[in-house]
């Protein structure tokens, strides 16, 4: 659920036009590069009025045991899961069993303002409730069954960062709460909550409440680049609940965003609800808008695995990505699949790279800071990998592409080291640092 540099917040851009057919060629060539070049494993699929009209896969569900990824792969979507849960919160709600603006006192006493916090809050994050995930020691038991009992606890043992109402910032913790709360509603665990209302009405195949991973059912494991794809851990499912433990894959996230904007999940009122953005929150939605126009989705992280769904109205234009294994920046491929769709030109990635020995790295080595932005940066090696970690982040390999210019493509980063100074400049979201070696 964290990132590895900074927020790799996935903004998702579309130029205006129309489409008639969409370039497969070139996309084919994109994702064979990816791949080639150890840069992506996971799937993708466009669907405009409900057809699929572009779909792949690369990579591998179990690189240890070499087999190979499919179509009907199974991937964890993390934080997309939380569009299921807004929209079974405001089917529960038009059935009368919720009301949007009642308190969560009766259901979680013993959490924080929970007499002045509402349904309402939880889900467009303005609840105050703190986030566990950011818990210093939540490393050390998120691969740990919990309890209901003992997340509630957590939860509730969390400081308030802020009144209700006063702002909003993302929290897990009130999509766990939200889970919780409609098992309490139905009398039923989530998992058959999620079944009755929306994967069997939508004949999602390939959706469904998570556990551990199960090879043998088509599902994946998650893997990090550190020189090399490396297995991640696997959070347990008890714990993301109705914030992240479900799975599925492209071509049903497809269907579920197509037909929740058709309004076959939840009432075109509910859906303009969920649509409604206060401080840059809807309720179990993202707006993500370009040039006049305007997507709706969600972004989702957890483990090794990162996905985003997305919808655009207008064009009837649905596109969703999963992935479990990302060494590249997610952005780059949308904007290339988008404009492969709107007949817009893209340029195909060049990851034309150096070979450099162990002892080239040794004038890199050391601890830079910078009097422009405050995070220290070690830099280490690996055999023949550079790596680059920024204080309170996890390590990061850095590709050669020159002598002395290496790049992280997943975060867009390029640094640049000049070791007769003992200097480097980071290059990132169009930003310029120097660095000095301590």
């Amino acid at each position: 659920m964290k990132n590895i540099l900074t927020n790799l917040a996935l903004l998702l851009f579309v130029t205006i036009g129309t489409a008639q057919s969409i370039n497969t060629q070139k996309l084919d060539s994109l994702f064979m590069l990816l791949e080639q070049n150890d840069k992506f494993m996971g799937s993708i699929a466009i669907s405009q009025n409900q057809k699929t009209i572009y779909e792949k896969t690369i990579g591998f569900t179990d690189l240890e045991n070499n087999i190979k990824a499919t179509s009907n792969s199974k991937y964890r979507i993390g934080s997309i899961s939380k569009m299921f849960t807004a929209s079974l919160i405001f089917d529960a709600i038009e059935n009368g069993k919720l009301e949007l603006g009642q308190s969560i006192e009766k259901f979680f006493p013993n959490v924080k303002n929970s007499n002045e916090i509402t349904i309402e809050n939880l889900l467009n994050h303005s609840s105050g409730i703190h986030d566990f995930t950011r818990d210093d020691d939540y490393s050390t038991w998120d691969t740990i069954p919990q309890s209901k009992e003992k997340m509630i606890e957590r939860i509730s043992n969390g400081e308030s960062e802020f009144s209700p109402n006063e702002k909003s910032d993302y929290s897990n913790s009130n999509y766990v709460l939200l889970t919780f709360i409609l098992e309490e509603v139905y009398n039923k665990p989530f998992s058959k909550i999620l079944d009755k209302r929306i994967v069997k009405p939508l004949k999602l195949k390939n959706t469904y409440y998570g556990a551990r991973t199960n090879i043998s059912e088509n599902e994946t494991y998650s893997y990090s680049y550190l020189g090399k794809w490396k297995k991640k851990s696997e959070t347990d499912m008890s714990i993301p609940q109705g914030a992240g433990a479900i799975i599925s894959n492209p071509k049903d996230l497809n269907v579920f965003v197509e037909q929740l904007f058709l309004g076959n999940i939840v009432s075109k009122k509910s859906l303009e609800k969920m649509k409604t953005i206060k401080n840059g929150y809807g309720m179990g939605l993202f707006q993500f808008p370009y040039n006049g126009k305007v997507s709706y989705g969600h972004t989702g992280g957890i483990d090794g695995f990162q996905s985003v769904t997305s919808y655009f109205e207008k064009d009837k234009l649905a596109i969703s990505l999963t992935s479990n294994g990302v060494n590249y920046d997610k952005n780059k491929i949308l904007l290339a699949t988008l404009a492969a769709y709107y007949k817009d030109t893209f340029e195909l990635p060049n990851f034309d790279r150096i070979e450099l020995k162990s002892e080239d790295l040794d004038k890199f080595l050391g601890t830079y800071s910078s009097e422009e932005i405050p995070p220290k940066i070690a830099v280490t090696k690996e055999g023949s990998t550079l790596f680059a970690q920024a204080t309170g982040q996890g390590a990061f390999p850095l590709e050669p592409t020159s002598e002395n210019i290496f790049t992280f493509d997943q975060a867009g980063v390029k640094i640049e080291f000049n070791p007769s100074d003992k200097t480097m400049i980071l290059y990132q979201g169009g930003g310029e640092f120097k660095f000095k070696m301590n």
